[in-house]
C-alpha cells in the first residue's frame, strides 16, 4: 500500500493542491492512472476534491439537457445502444424533429434551469440535407441564450466548419472505452474513426465533449486507459461525460450485472485529477443512483449533470428530485 501511495504522490505532484501553484500535466501514463485507482478510497476522494477546488467552485454544478432529435434506425452496432437497427429493442424509428419543436423543447429546458442544450441524432454520420436542418436548430437554440451541443455521429470533411459557423459551442463524440476493449463493444467502425471526428471538431474551433461508458464488462485497466487517452489528447475535452451503463433489453449488453458503485466514483475522481480544468459530467445511469452516491460523485469532482427526465431513449432522474438534492446539499446550478 505504501508503494501505491508513493506512486500516487508522484502522479499528483504536478496537480493542483491548496497553497501550491497550478501546474498543468501534458501526458499521463497508464501506470500513473492505475495508481490513482489503487489508492484507498478516502485518499483518492481527498486528492480529487483538492484538485477540483483549484479550478472550480465546489458547490456549483452545470446543468445540461439532452434531446433526441432523431431517434432509432442507426446502422451502427454499438452493443449498448437501444437505437441500433440491428437489435430488437421495441424502439420506434422516428424522423428528424421539426425545428420549431426542438426550439420549444430548448426553451422549456432553459425555463427549468438548464444552461446547455444538447441535441442527439441516431446516425452513423449526417447527410448534408439533414445537417442543414440541424444547423438551423443550432442557430435558433443559440438565439435563446443557451449553450449548444450536438452529437450526430462521425463527421465528414467540412461539416464541423459548418457547425461552427452556425454557432455550435460543443460537439459530443464519446470514445466509449479504450482502444483495447473497443472491438468488444463496436465493430462497425473503429476507435480511430472516433478520434478522427474529435480532431475535426477541435480543428474547427468547437469545444469537445467526450467521455465514455463504464460497466460494459471492461476491466479497471480499460477504464484507466480510456482516461489516459482522453487526458492525452492535444487538448483535453472541455466536457467529459462519464456514463454508467443502463442495460437495454434486446442489446448484447442487456443483461450485464451492475458495476460496483465505488468503482464508478473512483472513475469520476480519476477523471477529475487527470483533467483538472474539464467539466466532469454525471450522465447515463443517474436515475439508478441514490442521492448519497450522487453526492459522493460531486465530492469526487463531478460538476456537471444531465438534467431532465429523458436521455435520448433512457430515463433520467426526476427534476424535482434533483432540485431537492441541490437544496439539501447547498449546490448552485450554473
Amino acid at each position: 500500500m505504501m508503494q501505491v501511495a508513493a506512486a500516487a504522490d508522484a502522479v499528483t505532484a504536478g496537480c493542483a493542491f491548496p497553497d501550491q501553484e497550478v501546474s498543468a500535466r501534458r501526458q499521463w501514463s497508464l501506470a500513473e492512472v492505475l495508481a490513482l485507482y489503487d489508492l484507498p478510497f478516502m485518499e483518492l476522494i481527498w486528492r480529487a476534491q483538492n484538485v477540483h477546488r483549484q479550478h472550480f467552485d465546489a458547490n456549483a454544478i452545470q446543468r445540461s439537457t439532452l434531446l433526441s432529435i432523431k431517434t432509432g434506425g442507426c446502422s451502427e452496432d454499438c452493443s449498448y445502444c437501444s437505437q441500433s437497427a440491428r437489435y430488437d429493442t421495441d424502439l420506434e424509428r422516428e424522423r428528424l424533429m421539426p425545428v420549431d419543436e426542438v426550439v420549444a423543447a430548448a426553451q422549456s429546458a432553459k425555463d427549468k434551469g438548464a444552461s446547455r442544450f444538447c441535441m442527439g441524432a441516431a446516425w452513423r454520420s449526417p447527410k448534408e440535407s439533414d445537417l442543414e436542418k440541424v444547423l438551423e436548430m443550432v442557430r435558433e437554440v443559440k438565439a435563446l441564450g443557451l449553450q449548444t451541443c450536438v452529437t450526430l455521429g462521425m463527421l465528414k470533411e467540412g461539416q464541423a466548419e459548418k457547425l461552427k459557423d452556425a454557432g455550435l459551442d460543443y460537439y459530443n463524440h464519446n470514445l466509449d472505452t479504450d482502444k483495447e476493449f473497443y472491438g468488444q463493444v463496436i465493430r462497425s467502425h473503429t476507435h480511430d474513426d472516433r478520434l478522427d471526428t474529435l480532431a475535426q471538431v477541435r480543428d474547427a474551433g468547437i469545444s469537445v465533449c467526450s467521455g465514455g461508458i463504464i460497466g460494459m464488462g471492461e476491466s479497471r485497466r480499460n477504464r484507466a486507459a480510456m482516461l489516459v487517452q482522453l487526458a492525452n489528447l492535444p487538448k483535453p475535452p472541455e466536457s467529459v461525460p462519464i456514463n454508467n451503463l443502463v442495460p437495454v433489453p434486446g442489446t448484447p449488453f442487456g443483461e450485464l450485472p451492475p458495476l460496483d458503485p465505488f468503482e464508478f466514483v473512483r472513475t469520476i475522481a480519476a477523471a477529475r485529477i487527470t483533467m483538472p480544468t474539464s467539466y466532469v459530467r454525471l450522465s447515463a445511469g443517474r436515475q439508478e443512483m441514490s442521492d448519497e452516491l450522487q453526492t459522493l460523485c460531486f465530492l469526487a469532482g463531478a460538476n456537471s449533470m444531465f438534467y431532465g427526465e429523458q436521455l435520448l431513449t433512457t430515463d433520467n432522474a426526476d427534476i424535482r428530485r434533483d432540485d431537492a438534492l441541490f437544496e439539501r446539499l447547498g449546490l448552485r446550478a450554473i
